[in-house]
């Protein structure tokens, strides 16, 4: 059995998997819920061996999760006491903020330049955000990378956003501003990912 953070056929065929999950979601413009994050993690993680099963789908502070702590270099996530609630105002804030996008591209309508930018910027945020709290004991960038894509694919954007591996440097820096609660340094590396053709596993 693999090792879940190892590139391997079954992660990319999981991964595959999720983000076709994800497109169907998106093209029935269904808001990405926190039910999804979990069933996404647990399906990147099906079939592979994860340190702690328990922990699978599952978030930090829930039971078994009390005090689980996690990392990211120097930035702590979220104390597991006060992920609940992070998560609850993450939930509003995202069906807020697609909702708005909803009422001015409807399905099917292409969006404009000013509403890339905006479907970038959610999606910049909404990762971010989702690494900030770091809800899960692992595999939350990856998470991340699957929500991101789903929102842009909700608004007719090809998902550009690697899933494995992880992208470049400038990605993994501006992951770092996201744990301090900067989400620009995401958007611009969203940004530049727009022009470069995606695959779920390269």
């Amino acid at each position: 059995m693999a090792d879940w953070d190892a590139d391997s056929p079954r992660l990319r065929q999981n991964l595959t998997e999720v983000l076709r999950n994800a497109r169907d979601r998106a093209a029935r413009r269904e808001v990405p819920s926190l039910e999804d994050l979990r069933r996404w993690h647990r399906g990147t993680m099906a079939g592979l061996e994860v340190p702690d099963v328990g922990g699978v789908g599952c978030f930090r502070g829930e039971p078994g999760l009390e005090s689980v702590r996690v990392w990211i270099g120097a930035h702590e996530g979220v104390p597991p006491g006060e992920v609940a609630e992070e998560l609850r105002v993450f939930k509003e804030t995202l069906r807020r903020a697609v909702t708005a996008l909803d009422a001015l591209f409807p399905r099917g309508e292409d969006v404009d330049a000013d509403g890339l930018a905006a479907v970038v910027d959610l999606c910049a945020w909404a990762h971010a955000e989702w690494v900030r709290i770091h809800p899960f004991v692992n595999g939350n960038g990856r998470t991340a990378r699957i929500l991101a894509n789903s929102l842009l694919m909700r608004y007719g954007v090809p998902p550009v956003i690697r899933l494995r591996p992880r992208p470049n440097s400038s990605y993994g820096r501006a992951a770092e501003a996201g744990m301090r609660g900067d989400w620009r340094p995401t958007a611009a590396a969203f940004r530049r990912m727009l022009s470069r053709p995606f695959t779920s596993s390269a």
